[in-house]
Order: C-alpha cells, then structure tokens, then sequence
C-alpha cells in the first residue's frame, strides 16, 4: 500500500469519451496515465469513427492509444501503454450486448459480451492494485451472466477479493433513473469497499433528483439553434412533419400515445405507431417520441438518445431534442465538459455510453478509501460544477424526519433499502 502523501495512477481501457476516468482525473490524488479505445461507432458506420478519443483528450490532457481490445495481446497492451502496473484500473467492457433495451440480446449471446472475460487478461498482465468495471444490469442479472461468473474465477484465481453489485444510479445524486451493475476488485491485502458503504446512513433529497433541477435554468434554444454562449446547447433541426408531431404531444411527459386523440393523428402517427393502435397495444416502448418529466429523474439515457425516435429525450416543454448539454448534465457531467465529436451524432454517443462523471468521481473517493485506509467524508465526493450540492446530501435519519412533518414521499423516491442487489458476489482469497 502506498503512502499516504503518495498520488495514485490509473489505466482505462474501453475508455470512450472519458465518463469514468473523469471521476479520477477530478480527484487530486488520481492521475490518468493512459487510457485506449477503438473508437467504434454505429455499426453501419465502420470501426473507429465514434471520434471519443479527441473528446477524451481535450478532457482528460492525453490521448488514448487507438486500438482493438478484441485482438490485441495482453503483452502488447502493456508495453504500449508504457509497462506500468497501475494502482487502479478501469475496463469498462462495452454494454450493447447486455442491454435488454434489444430484444435479440435475450436470446442470443452477442459476441462483444466475451470482452468481459478478456479484461481478466488484461488484469493478468497489469496487476493492478484495484479494478474497477460497469456495465448493464444483465451482467450479473440475465441469460449470459456466465461471463462474470468466468472474470470473477479468473480474479480469484489471481488473488483478487470480488463484488458484483446492482445499484440505481439516482441513489447516488445523479438527475437519471439509470440501473447499472458495478464490479470491484481488490488485490490481497487491502479492504474491499463499496459506493454502498460510502453512502452509508446518506441520502440525496428529491428535489435534487428533477430534470428541472438539473436543466431548468438553461436558456431556451429552437431546434437546430446554437446558443450564442454555449455551442454545446444544441439540437438536431427537425423537418416539417416531426416538428408538428412534436408539437402535438403534451408538455411535461407527453409521449406518441397521446397523438391518437388529435385531429392531425393520421398525419403525424407513423406506420408502426397505427399499427400498435390497431393491435390494441402500444408497444415495449411508450416512451418514444416522449417529452420527460419536469419533475422526475430522467429515463435511462442510451447511446443512441440523439433522436427523439429512441425514448424520452425530448425536452419537457420545448419542441426539440434535448440538447447536448441538457443530456450531458443528465448524464452527470460537469457543466463545462467539451464535446469535441464533428459529429453531433456522436456527441449524443458520447453522452449516452459514459459512466456519469458523478459517478466516477464518487468511485474515485472508493478508491482512496482502499488505498489509504480511511473513508473519506460524502460531501467530498460531489463533483463539483455537476447539478448537485453538498447540501443536497444529509443524513437519512435527518430527512425521514423532515419527510414525516411534511411529505409521504419516500427516501430517494422509493421504499426500501438504496441499493438493488438481487445478484452480488464476494469472493474472498
């Protein structure tokens, strides 16, 4: 274990556009010393044209190596990424193939998923003090969860203690029902710990949680505008027939369902739309083509949310898209993240693969509770220039009983305990 005084490195790979080594970058006692990404994009748009690497750059200060994580030998990665054995290392595997937003992936085991048992490769070889990774939920809790099964025998085996928890990510501050699984890894001789145990007898208030919290306060901008302050707060320009569409669906969590009780429903409804309505059913999906709740946390925000034809991303009241800005603060970056994509597409991508930044840096102070042996207090782990506060964090004894003087409402919007671990693993060494 390292001193005390001492400053901590970290690797990330599956690095994209920097969501979780922003945490660390953030963080005084982490440095980002390398990172690496394919870059792939759509797949109709070929390999390494997601552009995240700039992105990553212009946050983060370094350039990741661009390379195939599938194909490149273990031995190779080390030595181009500089022979170091890093203090923490990140791998987040990609996620598309876990997702249960596909219908196929609950069928059939998508190639990418085996990403996930080559990041034990990967650990062999960098030996790292702590390994983190995130993922969809279906990792640990789904048809293909062998996969874990596989990297947690493989972390074992190399004397690493092992936990696979669920967690909703609202529980933790960020402004977005978004449900992803977390693993942590630790070599022997260091205390496991958890974002569980850093917020432990902690909680967020609710009114922290809104989309209008979060975004509120944003200037207004029309559909294909750029506000003159922020080139980030922007959105696709729609064409006639998708900006009435827009317009007819309600303010404030309106959605496509709602276009059956207007006079223009047969022009703006499309054909998979009349035909869920002659079918007497609407559909998997009834938040396409939605406008979110002021008053909510925002739905899951997914890679491909740069269209309103892909979930709830319309903004509450304004007829557009979110724009980049709105969805990236959603998404827990701070407010003066640069997006650097030439594509707006893929600025959206960049949004939507990332693990929060909020996040990321609440693990980052996990890390430093690891390494240095003392837990550090929660106020410390909110990023700064996120939509959330210090005082937005108290104690839960505290705010139940100011929920009993004037509110039915629950801690966090939902009863029972913070954290869903309906599939966990430890591992001890």
């Amino acid at each position: 274990m390292k001193a005390m005084t001492d400053e901590w490195s970290v690797i990330d790979l599956f690095s994209g556009a920097g969501g979780m080594s922003f945490g660390f970058h953030a963080h005084k006692r982490f440095q980002v010393i390398a990172a690496a990404d394919a870059q792939n994009g759509k797949p109709s748009s070929g390999k390494g044209t997601l552009e995240c690497n700039a992105t990553f750059k212009a946050n983060i200060g370094i350039e990741p190596l661009d390379v195939d994580l599938a194909r490149i030998r273990p031995k190779t990665l080390f030595e181009r990424l500089g022979s170091h054995r890093p203090d923490v290392l990140i791998a987040c595997a990609p996620c598309t193939g876990f997702s249960r937003t596909l219908s196929h992936n609950h069928l059939t085991d998508d190639p990418r998923n085996s990403l996930v048992v080559r990041t034990g490769e990967f650990v062999e070889r960098l030996r790292p003090s702590i390994f983190l990774m995130e993922n969809a939920r279906e990792l640990l809790q789904g048809n293909f969860t062998h996969h874990f099964d596989i990297l947690s025998q493989k972390l074992d085996q190399l004397g690493y203690e092992v936990e696979g928890q669920i967690h909703f990510l609202n529980n933790f501050g960020l402004p977005q029902r978004r449900e992803r699984a977390l693993i942590v890894a630790v070599e022997k001789g260091l205390h496991l710990r958890t974002l569980e145990e850093l917020w432990d007898g902690i909680t967020v208030q609710t009114n922290a949680l809104t989309v209008r919290r979060a975004i509120g306060d944003l200037p207004p901008v029309s559909s294909g505008s750029v506000h003159p302050d922020d080139p980030l707060h922007v959105s696709p320009s729609f064409n006639e027939k998708s900006l009435l569409r827009l317009k007819l669906i309600p303010t404030d969590g309106g959605s496509w369902i709602n276009l059956r009780e207007v006079p223009e429903a047969e022009e703006v409804l499309t054909p998979a739309m009349k035909r869920y309505i002659a079918q007497g059913k609407f559909g998997s999906h009834p938040d396409v083509y939605g406008r979110l709740w002021w008053d909510r946390p925002a739905i899951t925000i997914k890679r491909e949310c740069g269209h309103t034809g892909n979930g709830r991303y319309a903004h509450p009241e304004q007829d557009r898209l979110c724009t980049v800005r709105e969805l990236s603060i959603l998404q827990g970056f701070p407010a003066d993240f640069k997006f650097t994509a030439t594509s707006v597409g893929n600025m959206y991508r960049h949004i939507g693969d990332a693990v929060p930044p909020l996040i990321s840096y609440q693990l980052a102070h996990v890390c430093e509770w690891i390494l240095a042996g003392r837990k550090p207090p929660i106020r410390r782990a909110i990023l700064p220039k996120t939509h959330l506060k210090t005082e937005d964090v108290v104690k839960v004894s505290e705010y139940q009983q100011k929920l009993s003087f004037g509110s039915d409402a629950s801690v966090n919007g939902r009863h029972g305990p913070r954290t869903m671990e309906c599939a966990e693993l430890r591992k001890k060494s």
